[in-house]
């Protein structure tokens, strides 16, 4: 193993042709340029002249051939770049999923690899392809990304550069072609590249790369020293700084497929406060999970790994009794759910709000905030005149 490991540099965009790779292939031929030894290790120019011309005079290490049922496929040679040893190595496409057969199932495994190995990356990644992003992408252009990288793997980057480009300069360069084959762009426009689209995923990019900006600035700060106090939460403290007591949240969640939309926005608020975040599934007892169950559990299982989470699974009749057991025993300073349904029927005559577990979890947790994680249908709900069923909660 070398004594240093590698340097990542990620060029990051709003959407597919802002010039992340052009950008990256620039930067690269400057470094060659420059004098170091620079290779390609992986480059997806979409046919795009612009960027093969840009990637003239780079040496490309060339692609492994790898057959899945009975289709050839190329994918980068992690172990021909390895052996090459180049100073910087240039890998396109972060959130790439790899062919089987390879060493890896995603490519920002492989770029893992290459860093281990002391040698530099510069790497892509379009914002909608951040986990923890993937819900909000998918609410803002009812597209869902289904390829998408663990944030810790942006979070580990040193250098995060974002390609901006306005909606409108964006949509000209697809309608002149720079972006994809003419037959292509009618479909593009009336789908993901709508302007309106385009704004929101540019916002979410800016405030991205502003909240990376702001935690590695921290990072950067003196380390405070930690002390406890009468309570037994670990209090930081800096000379001459305010105290601050360290923060854990607690989400709620169940089986179904939208409590992953909780975990995201729980995950999220938990970098923004530099806490601790665990989630909890109550299951009722006694009964065994049905293969729906075990299959949605699974699929929670590899999300909170994915965003480095703890997942709880315990059994209960009562949700908020057991949420209120967890919730001191971790000592949660943030408790998150999902949207409460209203009580109907006799439930709402004889103050069925009055021991939803929204309140039940406020009366039980004193000091302890309660979230709310908002819920989109509610207002397609609200016009269809149903109701959705509670989040977390039962």
């Amino acid at each position: 193993m070398p004594d240093e490991r590698g340097h990542l540099k990620v060029f990051i965009g709003m959407a597919p042709g802002v010039g992340k790779t052009y950008r990256m292939l620039q930067e690269g031929v400057a470094e060659a340029d420059s004098g170091r030894d620079v290779v390609i290790g992986y480059l997806e120019p979409h046919g795009r002249a612009e960027t093969v011309a840009q990637a003239q005079g780079l040496e490309i290490v060339p692609r492994r051939r790898v057959t899945y049922r009975s289709t050839p496929l190329e994918e980068m040679d992690l172990p021909a770049v390895l052996a090459r040893r180049p100073e910087l190595c240039l890998i396109d496409e972060l959130a790439h999923t790899n062919a089987p057969g390879v060493e890896h199932e995603k490519r920002y495994e492989d770029v893992r690899d290459v860093l281990d190995a002391g040698i530099d990356v510069f790497s892509t990644v379009n914002v909608q392809h951040l986990e923890s992003l993937n819900d909000q992408v998918t609410q803002l252009t009812g597209s869902r990304t289904r390829e998408t990288i663990p944030d810790e793997v942006l979070s580990m980057a040193d250098e995060v550069v974002l390609i901006d480009l306005t909606p409108e300069a964006l949509i000209a360069r697809l309608r002149a072609g720079k972006v994809y084959a003419p037959e292509r762009v009618p479909a593009a426009l009336n789908n993901f590249f709508k302007i309106e689209n385009l704004a929101a995923l540019r916002e979410t990019a800016l405030r991205q790369v502003a909240e990376d900006v702001e935690v590695k600035r921290l990072e950067r700060e003196p380390s405070p020293l930690p002390r406890r106090d009468e309570e037994g939460l670990v209090v930081l403290t800096q000379d001459g700084g305010p105290q601050a007591i360290a923060e854990r949240l607690l989400a709620l969640a169940t089986l179904a497929p939208h409590s992953e939309r909780i975990v995201r926005r729980a995950w999220r608020s938990a970098q923004r406060l530099d806490a601790e975040l665990d989630v909890l599934v109550v299951r009722p007892p006694g009964r065994p999970p049905s293969s729906e169950d075990r299959k949605r559990l699974e699929e929670l299982r590899r999300l909170t790994a994915m965003l480095g989470a703890r997942l709880r699974v315990e059994e209960g009749e009562d949700v908020a009794m057991v949420a209120i057991r967890i919730a001191r025993s971790i000592g949660a300073t943030y408790v998150l759910m999902g949207t409460p349904a209203e009580p109907r029927g006799l439930a709402r005559l004889a103050g069925g709000s009055e021991r939803s577990l929204l309140m039940r979890l406020l009366r039980g947790l004193p000091g302890v905030d309660v979230r709310v994680v908002a819920d989109p249908t509610l207002r397609s709900a609200a016009a269809s005149g149903t109701a959705p069923a509670e989040d977390g909660a039962s």
